[in-house]
């Protein structure tokens, strides 16, 4: 029999995946990485000008740690909301809120997003029509 111990896993960098949201992230801790898991965790590198395709999760938290830089976030049925993340700070995004981040720093920013799911992929609901509010480049 195998033990709980025995499915522990280290996820080495390197691996890489082309979300949805329109981004190449840096595979973490997922399904996909470590078999049957009810979170996942990856890292979501964003260059200067980077924007996501707005989106939300449907029946999934999310939990978003900027790592390093600024970085913007628009949510909201509307994106009627709009907040500017620095460096060390995490937001909670409620299940089923459309958002978008949006890098407009100038700079790279790099997020840790945690999903209530065992992949990030899970259930995204694409919503295209709040595209067209968020910020030009």
């Amino acid at each position: 029999m195998v033990s709980a111990a025995d499915r522990a896993k280290i996820i080495r960098p390197g691996q890489t995946y082309v979300g949805q949201q329109g981004f190449t992230y840096q595979a973490g801790v997922s399904r996909g990485t470590v078999g049957e898991t009810s979170v996942c965790m990856n890292v979501l590198p964003m260059p200067p000008g980077a924007k996501a395709k707005a989106h939300y999760h449907k029946d999934i938290d999310t939990i978003a740690y900027l790592l390093e830089g600024r970085c913007s976030v628009f949510y909201g049925d509307q994106f009627e909301h709009r907040v500017e993340m620095v460096q060390g700070e995490q937001m909670f995004m409620p299940r089923d809120v459309p958002h978008a981040p949006v890098n407009d720093s100038g700079a790279p920013c790099t997020w840790i997003v945690v999903h209530s799911s065992g992949d990030d992929q899970d259930d995204i609901i694409m919503t295209p029509h709040l595209d067209a509010l968020l910020p030009k480049f």
